[in-house]
């Protein structure tokens, strides 16, 4: 069974360096269910699309607006993930967007330092109320490209992005003087860990260059008060209803007993700007 939200201790923590990691907040057999059914989603993969990182590689991901009945929507409505994020940004939350990022071995592509924010800014979001929750559904090593954070790094505020093949990055030169500064931190994960960051935390991820997948389901979360002032491809507030985590087992099992569809609203590349385009949403 998921672990529960995250405590005071790690609120603070939250605050302090922009990021928590919570471990094992799901069991081997949750996160088994997860990595089964996207493994196995034919549909997930045909909606998957490609962002290049500059570097020669690509990244692949598919990305949903609303969370859904599916297996999918049971951990992004869970209570230990919304609690979470309503305890780290003190108050309601709604679903802004959820993505599975698909970062296959010996060919997964990179991610340029970048803020979440820096994106979402566009969508007419006015505060940086939005907090991500990284879970890890593969082990996430140095070799097979894991996260890295620049610890602190929400305190700059936002920072201006530019184009880095089709991927929108933070500026180089600022991102290269906060490295002098503050710590640069390698985010190594266990399957069912899940990491809780800033929408203003600096963050990437090398190539993986391993022969090992890196797959991993990112929940995005904005508060309920920082209603968009303006319509976007993500959506305005829409109530959350949250569910037990026992209904992540329960839907897995099903799903596996009978098969049925997915059931997902798969955000159509086209409409989705966010990495890769600084203009064309306003």
């Amino acid at each position: 069974m998921a672990s529960g939200p995250v405590n005071s201790t790690q609120i603070r923590e939250y605050g302090e360096r922009g990021f928590v990691l919570a471990r094992g907040m799901f069991d081997a057999e949750e996160i088994g269910l997860l990595r089964r059914a996207a493994k196995e989603d034919k549909a997930l993969d045909d909606h998957s699309f490609g962002r290049r990182d500059g570097e020669g590689g690509q990244v692949r991901l598919s990305l949903w607006n609303h969370p859904g009945d599916s297996l999918y929507g049971m951990f992004a409505r869970c209570e230990s993930i919304v609690n979470s994020a309503e305890g780290l940004l003190e108050g309601e939350v709604y679903h802004y967007h959820s993505k599975m990022i698909m970062k296959d071995a010996r060919v997964g592509g990179a991610w340029a330092w970048h803020q979440d924010y820096g994106y979402w800014y566009e969508n007419g979001v006015l505060f940086p109320l939005l907090t991500s929750a990284f879970i890890a559904v593969d082990p996430a090593t140095r070799e097979n490209g894991c996260l890295q954070v620049i610890e602190r790094s929400h305190r700059l505020g936002r920072i201006n992005h530019v184009l880095t093949g089709d991927q929108a990055g933070a500026d180089k030169e600022r991102v290269e003087k906060a490295l002098e500064r503050l710590p640069l931190v390698y985010v190594e994960m266990d399957p069912g860990d899940v990491l809780f960051f800033d929408c203003n935390l600096l963050h990437r991820s090398d190539q993986n260059r391993s022969e090992n997948p890196r797959w991993s389901m990112i929940c995005c979360y904005n508060a309920a008060r920082n209603d968009p002032w303006k319509e976007s491809h993500h959506p305005r507030y829409t109530p959350l209803v949250k569910v037990p985590d026992s209904a992540i087992r329960d839907t897995g099992l099903r799903r596996f007993a009978d098969a049925p569809s997915q059931n997902v609203a798969w955000l159509d590349p086209a409409r989705d700007h966010s990495a890769s385009s600084l203009s064309s949403e306003t």
